[in-house]
């Protein structure tokens, strides 16, 4: 049996954010057979264009995410609430391995969404969102795998969340359904 690799894409580009901490835990539970990598290197895509998105003039960094993406059985995206919405670099990311439309890289790639704010709201909105924009570019998104973190100022303040038992937990249990999901389209 092959080995299931799963991407995932970190909303927040901050070095030291929450939310790269909780993609560095989830990757960590990733169980026997599967690989979680965490894609680096968001920052460096230019704001999706249709002009730059051509043989000519692709750009190198967007080609990059888009076989990545492509080379992936699963992807993760672990994404921040700002104002009130998706972080522009994750829609970036979406547009670009969205495209081109109908065979994009995200063309029923199953997908899992962990979302995480310092509000009690635990970025729901940014979920939902995301949810929204991987459904039109025709992402397969487990419902069932989403998780939600609120307050993560005040509950991952001292303790990283590979440190904290229940979201361990939670996060374990995300990518062992994005996993099997992907093993089972990659075995279809």
């Amino acid at each position: 049996m092959s080995q299931t690799r799963l991407l995932v894409l970190v909303g927040s580009l901050r070095a030291a954010s929450i939310n790269r901490r909780l993609a560095e835990a989830a990757a960590s539970t990733a169980p026997e057979g599967v690989e979680v990598s965490i894609y680096e290197g968001l920052a460096d895509i230019p704001f999706y264009n249709e002009d730059l998105d051509t043989e000519v003039n692709l750009p190198e960094s967007a080609a990059a995410l888009r076989a990545a993406v492509a080379a992936a059985d699963g992807l993760l995206l672990v994404t921040p609430e700002y104002n009130g919405t998706l972080p522009a670099v994750l829609k970036n990311a979406i547009d670009w391995a969205s495209r081109p439309y109908g065979v994009g890289a995200l063309k029923d790639k199953p997908v899992a969404v962990v979302s995480a704010s310092i509000s009690p709201n635990a970025a729901k909105w940014s979920h939902g969102d995301a949810v929204k924009a991987l459904g039109v570019a025709g992402a397969s998104v487990l419902d069932g795998a989403s998780q939600h973190f609120g307050v993560i100022g005040t509950r991952f303040a001292e303790t990283h969340p590979a440190d904290d038992a229940e979201a361990l937990t939670q996060l374990a249990a995300t990518v062992r359904l994005l996993a099997e999901a992907a093993a089972v389209k990659a075995n279809a």
